[in-house]
């Protein structure tokens, strides 16, 4: 039997699709994110695979393709959901400074941990291994936060949103750092931010005026194409890519903030609303599938055998350990008491697996176990599920009892209104 032959591709193609799109009806019912039983199906794959087709299949560049598409589908959905009003300016800011302070937190200690616990690994190579370990995924959270509350689920889509560009920049700021040549330091790295900001503004500019020109149905491909080309060069030149982007996402998204005053005569809002709303239903689309993909895969190359290796189990653990601990002393500081569930909602994902893939040879330490890597993300995301489940049930009893008191205080004016009613009948009896 050839797994691997064209039609049969396609076949396990189209299974894998419907099967994802099942599992994102369990996790809205059950809060297990969907790219939990993603990354089982790719194992389950794995030993099929190992069972028909025994020669070696390398699946790192298909995964590397993967997750750059569904990195920038997955951005700009976040984008085109985020309303840039006064109002909203406070939580912005406050996310992106959890964000941060989360991500260099959680870096430096699980630096220190890989450092002490990994032989022969230098400190630049452990901040290396560590940043992936320490960015939120926006993968799994933003699908994953819709039952909670408006504030919450803003928190979350802004803060993972934010973990993933300043996780990427942070992780190639400190590859630049292994070539001294290269390297520019602070300075060079904030007019590079800089550089990138004023790139995506004219670009954006450009492809919002050009594009509600064109007249033809078919350009929302055309579109997503132009910003793929954008991201490539950008790395291409060592910019900051993503945040070109995310800076067209938002600014499609607040086309009435960018275009104040006089500059609003240059906008078409019919073709523009549009454009808006096809893009919002074709990105989802498309990082829908990419992601579907991207953890199937993921799951096909991955080495269960690593998960029960003690080194790896208590590695993984400590750094665990400190990402939620890091996590308590900032929510703490910036939001009070009402952390949860936001405290547990910090789950690796696909920018984890991404960067992992994309460390360059020279850092390479040969005694890292990539285990460490599953090991994280299984288990955030199984601890994720458990405080949404929680959560959800917390919720649920808390409608109920305002049910009860409904029910209770229904009961209560209508015995009232039925006393006051014999009462009356017999102060005013009934005259045949």
């Amino acid at each position: 039997m050839d797994l691997l032959s064209s039609y049969n591709l396609i076949i396990e193609a189209s299974i894998i699709i419907i099967l994802s799109f099942w599992f994102n009806g369990i996790s809205k019912k059950t809060n297990i994110p969907s790219v939990l039983m993603l990354i089982v199906l790719g194992i389950i794959l794995q030993y099929v695979l190992k069972y028909f087709v025994p020669e070696e299949l390398d699946f790192s560049g298909g995964l590397e393709i993967l997750g750059i598409v569904g990195l920038i589908m997955i951005v700009l959905e976040a984008a085109l959901e985020l309303e840039l009003k006064r109002e909203k300016l406070i939580p912005i800011l406050k996310s992106m400074s959890i964000a941060l302070l989360g991500l260099i937190g959680s870096a430096w200690a699980a630096a220190l941990i890989l450092y002490q616990f990994v032989p022969n690994m230098p400190m630049q190579s452990a901040w290396l291994y560590a940043t992936p370990l320490s960015i939120l995924s926006s993968a799994i959270i933003i699908p994953s936060v819709s039952g909670l509350s408006d504030t919450k689920r803003e928190f979350h889509i802004y803060e993972s949103t934010f973990s993933d560009i300043m996780g990427i920049m942070m992780f190639y700021y400190l590859i630049g750092g292994l070539d001294p040549s290269a390297d520019h330091g602070a300075v060079g790295f904030a007019g590079n931010i800089l550089l990138t900001i004023i790139i995506g503004l004219v670009a954006s500019y450009a492809i919002i005026l050009i594009f509600q020109q064109i007249k033809s149905q078919a350009k929302l491909f055309l579109l997503i194409a132009v910003l793929l080309l954008l991201y490539a060069i950008g790395k291409k030149f060592h910019l900051s890519s993503l945040v070109i982007i995310l800076i067209f996402g938002l600014v499609i998204a607040n086309v009435k903030l960018f275009f104040p005053g006089k500059m609003s005569v240059f906008l078409e809002n019919d073709k523009l609303k549009q454009i808006y709303h096809e893009l919002h239903i074709i990105t989802l689309e498309t990082a829908f599938v990419v992601r579907t993909f991207f953890f199937v895969v993921f799951g096909l190359s991955i080495a269960i055998t690593s998960l029960f290796n003690f080194r790896v189990a208590l590695i993984s653990i400590l750094i665990i350990a400190t990402i939620y601990g890091i996590r308590f002393l900032i929510l703490r500081v910036f939001i009070g008491k009402d952390i949860l569930p936001q405290l547990y909602i910090a789950p690796r994902g696909l920018i984890t697996v991404l960067l992992f893939y994309a460390i360059p040879t020279e850092a390479v330490v040969a005694n890292f176990e990539s285990g460490i890597l599953l090991f994280v993300i299984i288990a955030t995301s199984l601890v994720m599920t458990w405080a949404m489940i929680k959560d959800k049930r917390k919720m649920n009893t808390i409608l109920d009892e305002i049910d009860e008191e409904y029910l209770e205080r229904n009961e209560a004016e209508d015995q009232f209104r039925v006393k006051t009613q014999e009462k009356h009948n017999s102060e005013n009896p009934l005259k045949d």
